[in-house]
């Protein structure tokens, strides 16, 4: 009997908090149909300039000349060593940044030490620090008049206007996106579920990667999606280190630059598209994932 009472208290709860949440719904629509519509109608016309409208023309200027012309220019010697140096330079920065972003979610959101605002703050670094000024930054630390410039002259080791010079610029303006999307979701979840464990006799290592790691894996696909788009689309900071070198150190973006100032139009909007599609698979992801984590979310709720 006093099963039944709470369960008929659990719906009765349930149900206010629809009626409640219809409610509210109810409230928003308030406005005449008239302004609803003119407001919807601004919205579509600002996304269909801004942003469909110059990802068609982006595929129509790539496919002007036909699919053969499209083709060859992808096929350049020139474009292929962009594309394997965009490759190489997103896997890098990734890896680092999915260790770091481990690493400080794990420590942010489960212990409590001095520094832990400060840690913050440095994650979030990058995001009000122009990518120019964070490139400026590496030549005054490894270029030939900077800081550690002597040095690595006399170990003949290079940074600058080489791929650790590119790599480290896109790890930097990349760093936030893994830590800025584990925190708030290892925050949520809390420790007890790593507490259980650790009392039943697993190690740190085991209860990360049986208990942690499960519960927060759609959390790091998420940032680890945000960081690749960011990493293949980085242009300032790149521009900066990479000494425009071209079959070296010329990533897709600065190929980009490159082939529309020597009117070669067909090419830079072959190269183009590619980063316009890599940005259209990104959205479709990152719809499904945050689907996944509001899903995770609802259960966490129940």
């Amino acid at each position: 009997m006093a099963m039944q009472i709470t369960d008929s208290a659990m719906l009765d709860t349930s149900g206010a908090k629809a009626r409640v949440r219809a409610a509210a719904q109810e409230d928003i629509r308030t406005e005449p149909a008239a302004v609803r519509i003119a407001i919807i109608t601004i919205a579509v016309l600002f996304l269909t300039i801004f942003v469909v409208l110059p990802l068609v023309l982006v595929f129509a200027q790539a496919f002007s000349k036909g699919v053969v012309a499209y083709v060859a220019a992808l096929a350049e010697p020139e474009a292929l060593a962009a594309i394997r140096l965009t490759l190489l330079v997103a896997a890098i920065s990734v890896t680092l940044n999915l260790a770091f972003g481990l690493v400080a979610a794990w420590a942010i959101a489960k212990f409590d030490f001095p520094g832990k605002t400060f840690l913050i703050t440095l994650i979030d670094l990058p995001f009000s620090v122009s990518p120019v000024i964070s490139g400026l930054v590496f030549v005054l630390l490894f270029g030939a008049q900077g800081y550690f410039g002597s040095w690595l002259r006399e170990h003949d080791i290079q940074i600058l206007f080489a791929v650790p010079g590119i790599a480290l610029a896109t790890t930097f303006v990349t760093f936030p996106f893994v830590a800025r999307a584990l925190i708030p979701l290892m925050q949520e979840q809390g420790t007890q579920e790593e507490e259980a464990a650790i009392s039943l006799g697993a190690s740190g290592l085991q209860t990360f990667f049986r208990v942690t790691l499960p519960n927060i894996k759609w959390g790091v696909l998420y940032g680890v999606l945000l960081c690749n788009a960011r990493a293949m689309g980085e242009f300032g900071a790149v521009s900066v280190v990479s000494g425009h070198i071209r079959g070296e150190t010329n990533t897709m973006p600065l190929l980009v630059e490159i082939l529309y100032d020597e009117y070669q139009f067909v090419a830079a909007f072959a190269i183009a598209s590619l980063l316009a599609m890599l940005a259209l698979i990104t959205l479709i992801a990152k719809t499904i994932l945050e689907r996944h984590l509001d899903e995770g979310h609802d259960v966490n709720d129940h």
